[in-house]
């Protein structure tokens, strides 16, 4: 019997230039082997070459692209094979979860039909046959009632349930290579969880060897074998697990995990890595890592290093010159929060820049006599200069929803928002135009923000030209606000596609702050950047809330991200703020079930970090957001209500619903036993 499941020898992949021009290196000489039943993680910033590696396992690269190298596949030859030789092997020998389960899912054909033709395609059965197998594999994910939801179409299914069908749809011919690309990055913590769960209980039913490609290092910590670390297109580390996270040999892997914001660490600001990410066709003589990297010296930068054994530590390779004389420990001395401890904003009961009351938002659901769903209910918060308010929930639970009636961009049921006493709703016309300023938004994808035909300064001097400000001064206005969020000035002449994402985000902030605003809301405003350039922008906006007096509401699901920079917190579930009060103070004593399942589930990076317990694990949405059940909302899914009340403290959750109440020094929590589970 073959040891490795795949074996991965000097393969190099290559795009075609545009217009003749040279091709364009994506992967260059990754050797790696995967075996039966092993994890194997692939780590690296966006562009390193993992999702190229992971597609060539598949022959999934695109027609035009140069793949050279050896993928042996259980003695099945990958690179160059036939299209007949790779139909047979997909989903036979090898399946794939992709990021995005419905880019996997047909929109228009049944979850069952789409299962069953998954297994006809590789086993000689009947359909009824290829039917039971199907229920069967959607009761192996745990999808509930599968007899009846193999009739259901994918947009039918929760995002964490699209994912459930395509694991079992990568397991039906018992493949002996799952490739896993990103498979958990579009869904929230708890979901998440619940997915990788799954996703390890299938593997480790069949033996199966598995690639799992993620920028999470919490997932790569807690899910994995071995980690192989990707650079420039190369693998520049690889070995166990363990030993990778307790003592990294290269410095790239070091500032990856020093960049990793942790809930178990307040740390007055994150270490990012200096400079952009090199793509592989940047890549110049000597090491591609030694712009960046605080230890190069004349031979890093003249001599590539070779990938080479670890003396003493079996099944280590490291790409380092000096690797064995680094420093033990971070890369940079992370200072603590006490040092950077100051008061409270708003401590001194100053009025607060933004105010939030009884803030109700209701889409009509276009059935007659029937009133409108509620997305956002009863919201009440404060956010003062200086300070950074988090909202956490998962999607659906109204963030977002908030965020764009904070701005004046969705209009509300009912409820007041006012921005230094004044309601925008309350404005037209011109007065509107001019108040608006006070209050501005930053998006997810900054890629989406920015108009790629106007030059960068153009993009930051458009809302002040839009207010009447002399050019001299939109032009010394925009070199401010680029110094501000550390662009140079010469940037100003740029476009958008020559930035890279980190930069671009700088550039919507940029923007946001040209108009002297007195609020900034962000929406997920790090979600789309590797691990090292979300930690310079998390640190700019730290920054920015002590030096500019800016209050700032955060959004994001990535509670660690929350914890590191927010001064409080709100936690929403179905339109409804559940939990609210100082970060530290929630995330060390959540006291709504909610926010210590959110708490819980995320993944840490650290591979001795224990399993989420039981009473913890939040199940999926099984109930109908619309039907509104009497007392608890969250009591179908609430593990405390399951696990640890008796019949009498049931009653009252299904029956009396929660309200707002102290639940220790300035924070409140909607759960009638805020003391259970703790």
């Amino acid at each position: 019997m073959s040891t490795t499941a795949v074996s991965v020898r000097d393969l190099s992949i290559s795009y075609p230039g545009s217009a003749g021009a040279a091709s364009i290196p994506a992967v260059r000489g990754v050797s790696l082997d995967v075996a039966p039943g092993e994890v194997v993680a692939l780590v690296g910033e966006s562009g390193s070459g993992k999702s190229s590696v992971a597609k060539a396992m598949l022959g999934l690269n695109p027609r035009r692209a140069v793949v050279d190298g050896s993928i042996d596949l259980g003695g099945v030859e990958i690179v160059g094979a036939r299209p007949a030789t790779l139909r047979k092997v997909r989903g036979e020998r090898v399946a794939m979860v992709f990021q995005d389960p419905m880019a996997s899912l047909n929109p228009v054909q049944r979850i069952g039909d789409q299962l069953i033709e998954a297994i006809r395609v590789h086993q000689p059965v009947t359909n009824q046959v290829a039917r039971e197998r199907a229920i069967a594999l959607l009761v192996s994910v745990g999808v509930r009632d599968a007899a009846h939801r193999i009739a259901d179409y994918p947009h039918e299914f929760s995002g964490g349930m699209r994912q459930r069908v395509v694991i079992a749809m990568a397991m039906a011919n018992n493949p002996s290579l799952i490739v896993a690309d990103e498979p958990t990055t579009a869904l929230d913590v708890t979901v998440q969880a619940q997915v990788l769960r799954v996703l390890a209980a299938q593997r480790a039913e069949r033996n199966a060897a598995m690639l799992l490609v993620t920028h999470d290092l919490g997932i790569a910590a807690g899910n994995s074998d071995r980690v192989a670390v990707m650079y420039a297109g190369k693998i520049v580390e690889v070995g166990p697990t363990a030993q990778i996270f307790e003592k990294p040999l290269m410095p790239y892997t070091m500032g990856l995990l020093d960049a990793v914001p942790r809930l178990d660490q307040k740390l007055a600001e994150l270490v990012a890595i200096p400079g952009s990410p090199v793509v592989p066709s940047e890549a110049q003589a000597g090491c591609a890592f030694a712009p960046r990297c605080r230890f190069a010296d004349e031979l890093c930068t003249s001599s590539a290093p070779q990938l080479v054994p670890v003396p003493g530590s079996p099944g280590r390779e490291v790409a380092c010159h000096h690797f064995d004389r680094l420093p033990d420990g971070p890369v940079e001395t992370k200072r603590s929060s006490a040092e950077a401890a100051t008061s409270r904003p708003g401590a001194d009961g100053s009025d607060p820049a933004l105010r939030v009351r009884d803030v109700t938002v209701s889409y009509s659901n276009g059935r007659r006599r029937r009133p409108g769903v509620p997305a956002v209910s009863g919201v009440s918060f404060d956010v003062h200069s200086g300070e950074v308010f988090g909202l956490v929930g998962e999607s659906g639970c109204g963030k977002s929803t908030l965020s764009r009636t904070i701005v004046n961009l969705q209009a509300r049921s009912a409820g007041s928002i006012q921005v230094r006493g004044t309601d925008l709703a309350d404005l037209r016309g011109s007065a509107l135009r001019r108040e608006r300023r006070r209050v501005q938004m930053v998006f997810q994808d900054p890629k989406s923000s920015l108009d790629p035909s106007m030059s960068i300064g153009s993009i930051v001097a458009e809302p002040l030209r839009l207010a009447g400000i002399a050019k001299k001064d939109r032009d010394r206005i925009v070199l401010e606000v680029l110094g501000k969020v550390d662009l140079e000035g010469g940037m100003r002449m740029r476009y958008p596609h020559e930035l890279s994402g980190g930069q671009q985000q700088r550039v919507a902030i940029a923007r946001a702050l040209a108009s002297l605003p007195d609020v900034l809301v962000l929406d997920e405003p790090v979600s789309a950047l590797d691990v090292s350039v979300q930690a310079s922008v998390v640190n700019l906006l730290a920054g920015m809330a002590r030096s500019e007096g800016l209050a700032q509401i955060f959004i994001a699901h990535d509670l660690a991200v929350v914890a590191h920079l927010a001064d409080r917190v709100g936690v929403m579930f179905r339109g409804e703020v559940v939990e609210i009060g100082p970060t530290s103070a929630v995330i060390a004593g959540p006291a709504h079930p909610y926010t210590r399942a959110l708490i819980e589930s995320v993944p840490a990076p650290d591979p001795r970090a224990t399993e989420v317990e039981s009473s913890a694990v939040v199940e999926e949405e099984a109930t109908d957001p619309e039907a509104g059940p009497g007392g608890c909302s969250f009591r179908s899914r609430c593990a405390v209500f399951r696990n640890l009340l008796d019949e009498g403290e049931r009653s009252v959750c299904e029956n009396v619903k929660p309200v707002l109440h102290q639940a220790g020094p300035d924070a409140m929590a909607a759960c009638h036993f805020t003391a259970a589970g703790a």
